[in-house]
């Protein structure tokens, strides 16, 4: 137990190693059967398929343990008469100062968030005069060369990839108990966090992409103690199974300066030492994992892997715009019994593109899937608010630590269950309190602008950055008055209805790449995915079950799921005694 603390500073719970039962309503471990036996536990089961080799390189991703991966899989390897020789590959990386000096222009400065997508790949990293001399001609015994990069050592062996999800990555960080890459110390998790986003991620993303066909043995390596793991070709084939088939990733969820209490009153299986939650990352793809299951055993593996193996099986004919990146997120913000959120914009396309070498920007949407009291959506400018006097009062509020009469620059409106309000780029918003809020948005989720945070700290007891420059330079000051009830208030159009089901059309802003539809449902509905990937959630009613060709999955209240294009057809079946409601978004199409 003493192990969990020092390596997490998190309250979470570990994936557990088997799942024992399936819960009859929100599952926070989802699971997709593989098959009887494929997946095994122990590092002493991964020893004994590692007998044979002469060179074995053991890869990963940053925030792995690779030390007490090498001790513990050396310990097993030892116990069954193998001695093997370890090479650290960290030993070949360039000198701490030329890397620091090659990744300084992604890395934004002083800034406390951003930076910049670094165009930069894993091999950057070392010296390759360096990596030769690590190989040794003719060994005596078994050489093992392990840590990130370890597939670059120019020798034929196999490759172990150990895998880790992203939210343990940031549990270990902020105990100070993992590196960036290419760093000898760990930092403010802050810090390592703007580090791992804008670097780290995305060039041992570009390696995994590179090597997926590569890897011999899959391992998730997100527990303290215990490993589970499987045959890379196993793996390869069960993607393109699972991409036949509805996809729900597993959800993780944080606390927040803002955080409410309907998650961890309404989601069973979380702890509940917390003083609340605020995120529940339910479909953000670059931090979601999928967890697969044999014979009760759970393995989880980043959803980069499941797009840079089966992209096209996925995304259909996006594929071509988006490539590797899926296009479309859904995430729960709870305030109930909160606070508000921070008055706030997102960034332009040209602006994400130009500042921060994103493609795509923040294009949001809220769908109140519960709310009580008077909560309150604010959306827009009031009639005549100018850019000098909103700023000059935002200024004048951070400078002095003063309150801001809000609503004499932003408007307010009464949320109303199962409302759309559309916030485009450069739209000036907030949801207040007592809101559970499902956010449907293109897949950035960063880039966050924050104009005012009604004066209050966040949960290290410092304030939130403000960026009221960056806001300043994207907010859409033509987004006032009645413009924003007419424009940025969704309303529903029908489509077709008949005695089983409804279709509903709710219109997306025209800057938005999406398109959202409500299936109200008696009895069943069938539909096809047209080529692209839909993203689904039950909004209203206690399950339903989703069938496609040879499968059926069961899916409850707020849980949020991915039908690959190559799923082609699917009918949801409604279980529930009352009507159920279920959201469709895609990709803007004819469909639309």
């Amino acid at each position: 137990m003493n192990q969990v603390k020092k390596i997490r500073a998190t309250s979470q719970l570990e994936l557990p190693l088997r799942k024992h039962e399936t819960p009859s309503t929100y599952d926070i471990y989802p699971t997709h059967n593989i098959g009887d036996d494929l997946i095994q536990a122990s590092y002493g089961s991964l020893a004994k398929v590692l007998t044979t080799f002469g060179f074995l390189k053991v890869d990963g991703y940053v925030g792995v343990l690779f030390e007490d991966v090498r001790r513990k899989l050396n310990e097993a390897l030892l116990d069954i008469g193998v001695e093997a020789e370890w090479i650290n590959v960290q030993e070949a990386q360039k000198g701490e100062e030329k890397i620091e000096k090659m990744i300084a222009p992604f890395l934004g400065g002083d800034d406390p968030v951003f930076g910049k997508i670094a165009d930069l790949e894993l091999k950057d990293f070392f010296d390759f005069n360096k990596m030769n001399s690590l190989v040794r001609s003719n060994p005596l015994k078994p050489v093992i060369f392990y840590g990130m990069g370890a597939s670059l050592v120019p020798v034929d062996g196999k490759t172990i990839y150990f895998d880790i999800s992203k939210n343990e990555i940031q549990f270990r960080s902020r105990a100070g108990a993992i590196l960036n890459l290419g760093a000898s110390q760990p930092d403010d998790p802050k810090k390592m966090y703007k580090r791992f986003y804008f670097i780290d991620w995305v060039v041992l993303n570009k390696h995994k992409n590179q090597i997926k066909n590569e890897i011999s043995y899959l391992v998730d390596g997100q527990r303290s103690n215990e490993v589970t793991w499987v045959e890379g070709d196993v793996w390869r084939k069960n993607i393109l199974e699972i991409t036949k088939n509805p996809i729900r990733v597993r959800p993780w969820f944080e606390p927040g300066a803002w955080g409410g209490q309907w998650i961890k009153d309404k989601i069973k299986g979380l702890p509940q030492d917390v003083v609340n939650y605020a995120w529940s990352f339910e479909l953000i793809v670059p931090e979601n994992g999928v967890i697969i299951e044999s014979s009760g055993v759970l393995l989880e593996y980043s959803f980069d892997f499941l797009m840079f193996v089966a992209g096209e099986r996925i995304l259909g004919k996006d594929f071509q715009t988006f490539h590797y990146d899926f296009p479309i997120r859904f995430n729960f913000l709870d305030t109930f019994d909160g606070g508000n959120l921070s008055i706030q914009c997102h960034p332009q396309k040209d602006f994400i593109k130009n500042h921060f070498g994103e493609n795509i920007t923040q294009e949001e949407t809220y769908y109140i899937l519960d709310k009580k009291d008077d909560a309150q959506v604010y959306l827009g400018f009031q009639e005549g608010v100018t850019p000098d006097a909103f700023k000059e009062a935002l200024l004048l509020s951070e400078q002095k630590n003063k309150q801001l009469d809000i609503l004499s620059y932003v408007q307010s409106f009464d949320a109303e269950k199962h409302a759309l309000y559309l916030i485009p780029p450069g739209t000036i918003h907030s949801s207040g309190k007592n809101n559970l809020v499902l956010e449907i948005s293109s897949t950035k989720y960063l880039y966050t602008f924050k104009m005012y945070d009604w004066l209050r700290v966040d949960m290290d007891g410092k304030p939130r950055p403000i960026n009221i420059e960056r806001g300043m330079e994207n907010l859409v000051f033509e987004r006032a008055g009645k413009k924003v009830e007419e424009e940025l208030i969704s309303k529903p159009l029908l489509i077709e209805s008949n005695s089983e089901w409804e279709l509903q059309y709710l219109p997306t802003h025209q800057e938005h790449l999406y398109a959202i539809q409500r299936f109200k449902i008696n009895t069943s509905v069938a539909t096809t995915t047209g080529d692209q990937a839909h993203v689904l959630s039950l909004v209203e009613g206690d399950k339903i079950e989703l069938i496609t060709k040879g499968n059926t999955s069961v899916f409850h209240y707020a849980e949020t799921f991915v039908l690959p294009a190559a799923t082609e057809e699917y009918t949801i079946k409604n279980l529930s005694e009352k009507p159920v409601t279920v959201l469709r978004a895609f990709v803007k199409n004819t469909l639309a």
